[in-house]
């Protein structure tokens, strides 16, 4: 892990077209004060399901795999993350251990903010602190959406599948 002494979203042309990242000038100076940036290398992982969460890591380069553990064992990837994403914001926001892990699948650039440092800064700055709102809605909605296609999935084929009863 390479850490960055000091990388300032300013520079980043990736900016406006991320939610989080798209900040007034004012709290973007500040997000620069309370952020860790560092290179990371594929196959990093960033946190583990069941771990206490200790703050939230924004994906500037790179993606990042999420998966969660099964009773028996079996790792079940959920979806790929991509550059912009906010990653264990729920379970930072929560104070929570982390639902998920969260696996490099790139070489990237990834951002810390410790969950202390995260609160202040939502606190003085509005702006984010809505920002973070929407990004924790959208996540609801996107978890609504997957139940729901899984749900009626399962609906469909236990419709189709003949019934098997017990002789």
């Amino acid at each position: 892990m390479e850490s960055i002494a000091h990388h300032s979203c300013f520079k980043c042309e990736m900016r406006p077209d991320r939610p989080f990242c798209d900040l007034p000038p004012d709290a973007l100076q500040a997000f620069d004060q309370i952020k860790e940036v560092s290179q990371l290398t594929k196959g990093t992982v960033l946190f583990c399901e069941g771990r206490p969460s200790r703050g939230v890591f924004v994906l500037c380069h790179g993606r990042a795999k999420l998966s969660v553990c099964s009773d028996s064992g079996k790792r079940l990837m959920l979806r790929v993350a991509g550059p912009g994403e906010v990653l264990g914001l729920s379970a930072t926001m929560a104070n929570k251990p982390y639902e998920l892990s969260a696996e490099l699948v790139d070489n990237g650039q990834v951002v810390f903010i410790r969950r202390k440092d995260l609160l202040r800064f939502l606190k003085d700055n509005q702006n984010a602190c809505m920002q973070i709102v929407h990004l924790l809605s959208d996540d609801l909605h996107n978890a609504f959406d997957r139940v729901r296609t899984v749900g009626l999935t399962r609906s469909r084929r236990s419709r189709l599948l003949p019934f098997r009863g017990r002789a």
